[in-house]
């Protein structure tokens, strides 16, 4: 008989949904079967790879790299408090906006001047050759 001790592990695309990194298995799946998923440094496409606690992930979430040591396993896919004590966030600080930047804006609403100016421009455009007085 061998002395070795089996660590505990888990299916890497369990735990991310486990640890609410991602809102189904099916997206956690994808993103470690695409190849986006590093576990301990090393690229891995398999999402039944098996992780146990002090192993570190990095992966995309959004616009940011997330970098985390898993500390626990956990049981199921409970309440956020409970999800971030399965692990360890080592993620870069975001890099600070400076003060006199404002915020990003995608356009807002427009004001009702500029509304009729792009609906008489637009009808402009979609009138026959030929019809305009």
């Amino acid at each position: 008989m061998s002395g070795a001790v089996q660590r505990a592990t888990i299916r890497l695309d369990k735990w991310l949904w486990q640890a609410r990194f991602f809102k189904t298995r099916g997206v956690a799946r994808k993103l470690v079967g695409d190849g986006r998923v590093r576990v301990n440094s090393e690229r891995t496409v398999k999402p039944a790879r098996q992780v146990g606690a002090g192993d570190t992930l990095t992966f995309p979430q959004g616009s940011a790299v997330r970098v985390v040591r898993i500390v626990a396993l956990g049981a199921r896919r409970g309440p956020a408090p409970e999800a971030r004590a399965l692990y360890e966030d080592l993620s870069p600080e975001p890099a600070p906006r400076d003060a006199g930047d404002p915020a990003p804006r995608a356009g807002g609403r427009p004001t009702g001047k500029a509304r009729r100016q792009f609906d008489s421009a637009r009808a402009q455009r979609l009138e026959p050759p030929g019809t305009a007085d």
